[in-house]
């Protein structure tokens, strides 16, 4: 399976105006090629489809990713105005290239339905003001990391590399990134085996939420860090001092740093308390059941500020990749499955409750439930007759049916 293993990076101010030179003539052939193509898509949509005509005239060729290789790379090189195109390592302008075309199928593919997700839009103009710059250096590139432990990067030089941890195996390509507080990583892209754990008859299920960011159905709770809550009066007063400056200053370029740093400190402190939790959860049980949660809804609705602080979507991929990684299995109940109103002792469906309700009495049996960990226990019964069903498994498994 691939990974993505990311270092900080600390380019010196000589190697700094050569990746921003990088940046540059990355953004400049992805621009370029859209200026080509979105008018062209744009004059065949309004033709309609081929087998739905709306409107009379030819279609016009889309030119292909070899033709805007040759116009927008090799032969721009040599006309004077594009000529510093050459400054930078072909190999990156191919690769902005290649996700160009990524994002117009991605855009395509979406419309008519064989992307699943919400509608990806179609591809938009780069613009040197954005606050995150990224290039792409594949093994063409012939980037390699020194015996000094630096990152050889084409027409860039030998970067300083902070490693916090050694690489499984060689890279096949490494994605330079400037994020908008102003630092520098490099991810690479490594092959690595499956690292299987021992086998263990535990299983868990687990219900996520804000006041708890994890109950799961052994009765435990995982109290909610909420970083963005306590880095809130740091960042609104950061976000003040911001607001003061003038537009276009550089005082305001230096707060708008400062801004983006107390994001990207909340940020790592997010994701690590997601990596360590995950870690633990996918080395103690065998099988791991949650809820497929709907966060783009949620994050519509008065809660929204808290969702986005709790990451739920990104604790999941991360509990989904570590279980392929270690030979786990995670399995996700449908959305509707109504976990909160079925007693998880019997499997009477109690009907629904409202939010301010946090402990029942099941009618059928009589048992106590605290909430969310009866929704945890059900989540995983549920789990266990899904994964049952999906390996054939025979024999008697319990399910919750009212």
């Amino acid at each position: 399976m691939q990974l993505r293993y990311s270092f900080r990076i600390h380019p010196t101010i000589g190697q700094r105006v050569s990746l921003a030179r990088a940046f540059g003539c990355a953004r400049t052939v992805w621009n370029d090629a859209l200026r080509l193509v979105q008018p062209v898509k744009a004059a065949n949509k309004l033709l309609g489809n081929p087998r739905k005509r709306i409107a009379e005239g030819p279609y016009q060729r889309i030119p292909k990713s070899a033709d805007l290789s040759k116009l927008l790379i090799t032969e721009a090189k040599k006309a004077e105005e594009r000529a510093w195109l050459a400054d930078t390592s072909p190999v990156v302008l191919q690769q902005a290239l290649r996700d160009f075309d990524k994002a117009w199928a991605a855009h395509e593919d979406s419309k008519s339905g064989k992307r699943t997700g919400p509608q990806i839009e179609e591809p938009r103009f780069k613009s040197r003001k954005n606050n995150r710059q990224a290039i792409r250096f594949t093994a063409n590139a012939r980037f390699s990391i020194t015996g000094q432990d630096r990152l050889r990067l084409p027409k860039i030089g030998d970067v300083k590399v902070t490693w916090s941890r050694r690489l499984p195996s060689d890279p096949t390509s490494v994605t330079i990134i400037k994020d908008p507080a102003g630092r520098y990583w490099a991810s690479f892209v490594v092959e690595t085996e499956p690292q299987i754990l021992r086998e263990t008859l535990v299983d868990v299920g687990i219900d996520l939420g804000l006041t708890h960011f994890a109950i799961l159905s052994d009765g435990r709770k995982i109290d909610s860090p909420k970083f963005l809550r306590r880095a809130e009066k740091k960042l609104k007063k950061a976000q003040r001092q911001h607001d003061r400056k003038a537009k276009g200053s550089n005082n305001r370029a230096k707060a708008r740093v400062k801004v983006a740093k107390i994001h990207a400190h909340t940020a790592n402190a997010r994701r690590g308390f997601h990596h360590k939790l995950s870690t633990e959860i996918i080395g103690d049980n065998q099988a791991v059941y949650l809820e497929t949660l709907t966060v783009r809804g949620l994050a519509r609705t008065r809660m929204a500020k808290s969702v986005h602080d709790a990451g739920w979507s990104s604790f999941v991929s991360m509990l989904e990749y570590k279980a392929i990684k270690h030979g786990r299995t995670v399995i996700r109940v449908d959305r509707f499955f109504p976990s909160s109103q079925i007693c998880a002792d019997c499997g009477h469906r109690d009907g629904p409750k409202p939010l301010h309700v946090r402990t029942w009495t099941c009618t059928n049996c009589g048992t106590a439930h605290d909430r969310d960990v009866n929704a945890a226990r059900a989540v995983k019964f549920e789990g266990r007759r899904i994964r049952a069903a999906q390996q054939h498994i025979p024999g008697d498994v319990p399910a919750l049916t009212g």
